[in-house]
């Protein structure tokens, strides 16, 4: 069981490029895709809650007593990235829409499928994944803040409270209350127990129904769009190059070990964008600009994974070497000492 599980999370990006795809075509040979976008919330609710239900409690407790870790990862995620995309932003056309979009996603940091990519890429990914929650609760707070420091007089016309109120209860505290509840039944009943560890299955292809609705609702509604999506291009592409080597250097500047620094580096680098999709179509006038802007992050984000799984674990090797020959020479250190003799004392 635990085979296939780590198969599904070994093959997601393949997984999820084949979602795509198909979704892509379902757009193009089936009428009445469009439709799909009201499965769009629920989906995404599945998705957060078989995620936070990778969540052991003790773990969620871990992440609040681990204070240089959590303090970097919201640093690096909620004051450096930030620094880094509005720098960015300024490289884009004045349309408020097209910068909306960009802020959206860029300014989100991912809580699902992070967490995967950062087991693969050798980071500590069951300390990034206790702080998903916090990661979540944050940047829901912090994000009309951003986007009308960004904005300025346009975000009043563009960003509303209501979706984010609505997407707090109904995508964070629904599926986290409920995830809670199914660990805390699975603690005291085999049943439940036998029901959490199905889920635990779920997140792959859970996040992979979500990739399919989105596209498959979104394509539909394009339009003239193709050159909001080539325009946000290039800033998406400059973000990938930079924001894992920022959290990089954030964690090593603190004194992070390399696993940890691997963390911060991918969760500065992957974006919250299916997340944030809701909250973009609420907006009046978001179709088809905003959808556009957001999936072709995603898309370039799945890309960017790949490079990141193989490139991360070089990152802090020479150090991880260092530390390890030192142990190794401390525990001969030992060895050693405990077979010589002793130096008998002389007698007073």
């Amino acid at each position: 069981m635990s085979t296939i599980r780590e198969r599904l999370e070994e093959s997601q990006v393949p997984i999820y490029f084949v979602a795509v795809v198909v979704a892509a075509l379902a757009a193009f040979l089936v009428q009445g895709t469009a439709a799909l976008e009201v499965a769009i919330n629920p989906a995404l609710a599945f998705m957060l809650f078989v995620t936070f239900l990778q969540v052991p409690l003790a773990e969620l407790g871990k992440a609040f007593s681990r204070f240089k870790f959590l303090g970097v990862l919201l640093l690096t995620n909620f004051v450096i990235i930030p620094c880094i995309v509005g720098v960015l932003v300024q490289f884009l056309p004045g349309d408020p829409m097209l910068r909306l979009g960009v802020l959206l996603v860029l300014l989100a940091p991912c809580i699902d499928y992070v967490v995967t990519f950062s087991h693969l890429g050798r980071a500590d990914s069951r300390l990034l994944l206790a702080a998903t929650p916090i990661l979540l609760i944050v940047q829901m707070i912090a994000l009309p803040i951003y986007l009308g420091f960004l904005l300025g007089k346009d975000a009043a016309s563009l960003v509303q409270a209501e979706p984010f109120l609505h997407a707090f209860v109904w995508l964070i505290a629904s599926p986290l209350a409920l995830a809670i509840t199914v660990q805390c039944w699975a603690k005291t009943n085999r049943f439940g127990e036998k029901i959490s560890a199905v889920l635990g299955f779920l997140p792959v292809p859970a996040t992979s129904l979500v990739l399919f609705v989105v596209v498959a609702s979104v394509l539909p509604q394009l339009g003239s769009a193709t050159g909001a999506a080539l325009t946000v291009f290039p800033v998406y592409a400059v973000f990938a190059v930079l924001a894992p080597f920022a959290g990089w250097l954030a964690g090593r500047m603190f004194g992070l070990s390399p696993t940890e620094g691997r963390a911060i580096a991918f969760s500065a680098s992957t974006r919250n964008s299916l997340v944030v999709l809701p909250l973009a179509l609420a907006v009046p006038g978001a179709v088809p600009v905003l959808p556009t802007v957001i999936v072709t992050q995603t898309l370039v984000e799945l890309l960017s994974q790949l490079v990141y799984v193989r490139v991360m674990p070089l990152l802090g090797r020479s150090l991880e070497a260092s530390k390890s020959e030192q142990n190794r020479q401390r525990q001969e250190d030992r060895e050693l000492g405990t077979s010589l003799p002793r130096k008998r004392q002389p007698r007073s």
